[in-house]
């Protein structure tokens, strides 16, 4: 039985970043080399399994228990965030973690260090594995993937461990927003199921953000700055001045809990034309429509002062907060529980402070928790994760399987 470590060091070789500027389905023709090769190893295994021209792997196992069981399903997403390069990645592995600063590499002089993040310090004696620090790690999601896989290889090698019907399912594009936007809920046939994405050992989370994303362009005029007194409207200038109207205390940075926020994620231009692109999220519905009516009234001030034309925006909406779905089947909540405190593990349910395949699925008709995969610092080069988390979070898959044939 091929070990997690491996598995996972595997997965993280395939580049597989998602692209937020392309129409395609899937964003990046490059995360199909790890869906064939998902595809490709779960058949390998004996799991009917297929691939479809949208990027979504299906995978059945059929029962081997008598009587009925519900239907359950585990699932992960195989791209990485736009927001850092998941090209030639080049794990660290550090064995029996000390509590020391971690050199990362590949960049000297960079350190991922305890007092920056001391959350750190909980997996003290196990194995991380980082970055050199010029990539991401992938941890999102590929600890998921890896994890799924190595809880079907398990349950296929070992005939007498009992389940009832399990589906797996790998998505791309999970982290530009449109994970399961062509995902066939019928076609995957589950009652209920999982989302493998979530953060360190122990979380466990069934509401999520509401979430949109914001495109504000700035049309400027340029002119010769020898002869622009009164005449040119600096694109620049003028993006830098519609962000700085945006509460300044709802930033990523400053907001915890439910807290919502306006996340500044790109900004490009010359004097000429400018665009700015934002992330909006908060869990509480009226707040997040007032957080979208803020942005349109910022544009309003814009163009009051600068003139008609100047700003327009573009808001698309991501996903709905999926507690309101999930909660009237809150007994897969309360087995996720149980399968995490039969490892030993205390369960620590929280809101994301993001989102998952599984919102959108839960609004689907597809009720969707998530489940810790056990990383930590996504989508940048302080990404780590701990072995042991991942280990645990394969041992909650079987517990859950077991769970729901009983």
């Amino acid at each position: 039985m091929e070990k997690i470590l491996d598995r996972f060091l595997r997965y993280v070789a395939v580049d597989t970043q998602s692209d937020e500027e392309s129409a395609s389905q899937p964003s990046s023709a490059k995360q199909f080399d790890l869906l064939r090769m998902l595809r490709d190893e779960l058949v390998a295994l004996g799991v009917e399994a297929e691939l479809d021209e949208y990027g979504y792997v299906m995978g059945r196992i059929p029962s081997n228990i008598d009587g009925p069981a519900p239907k359950l399903g585990f699932i992960a997403h195989v791209d990485t965030s736009p927001d850092a390069s998941g090209a030639d990645i080049k794990p660290q592995i550090i064995e029996n973690y000390d509590g020391s600063d971690i050199a990362l590499k590949g960049v000297p002089g960079l350190y991922l260090k305890p007092s920056e993040f001391p959350e750190m310090l909980a997996h003290l004696g196990q194995t991380l594995i980082t970055t050199d620090g010029t990539t991401l790690l992938g941890a999102d999601d590929k600890a998921g993937v890896a994890e799924i896989m190595d809880a079907v290889q398990y349950i296929v090698e070992h005939p007498e461990f009992k389940h009832g019907e399990l589906r797996i399912g790998f998505t791309p594009d999970e982290e530009i927003g449109r994970g399961v936007a062509k995902f066939d809920v019928a076609k995957f046939d589950a009652d209920y199921a999982y989302t493998m994405d979530g953060g360190d050992i122990g979380e466990l989370e069934f509401e999520n953000f509401n979430a949109a994303a914001a495109t504000i362009r700035i049309q400027g005029r340029n002119v010769h700055p020898g002869y622009a007194k009164g005449k040119m409207k600096n694109a620049i200038r003028i993006a830098m001045e519609f962000d700085s109207l945006l509460p300044v205390e709802q930033k990523p940075e400053y907001t915890e809990g439910y807290e919502g926020f306006f996340h500044l994620i790109g900004i490009s231009g010359s004097v000429e034309e400018a665009s700015i692109s934002y992330i909006i999220r908060d869990h509480d519905m009226e707040l997040y429509e007032k957080r979208k009516e803020c942005v349109r009234q910022c544009v309003a001030f814009i163009n009051s002062k600068y003139g008609e034309g100047t700003a327009t925006a573009e808001i698309r909406h991501q996903y709905y907060n999926m507690r309101k779905e999930v909660e009237p089947h809150y007994h897969i909540v309360e087995k996720a529980i149980k399968a995490m405190e039969m490892e030993g593990i205390k369960p620590k349910v929280q809101p994301i402070r993001g989102g998952t395949d599984g919102a959108n699925l839960s609004f689907m008709g597809l009720p969707c928790p998530n489940i810790f995969a056990g990383g930590l610092n996504f989508h940048g080069k302080m990404e780590f994760v701990p072995l042991e988390n991942m280990q645990a979070a394969s041992k909650v898959i079987l517990n859950l399987v077991s769970l729901f044939s009983c």
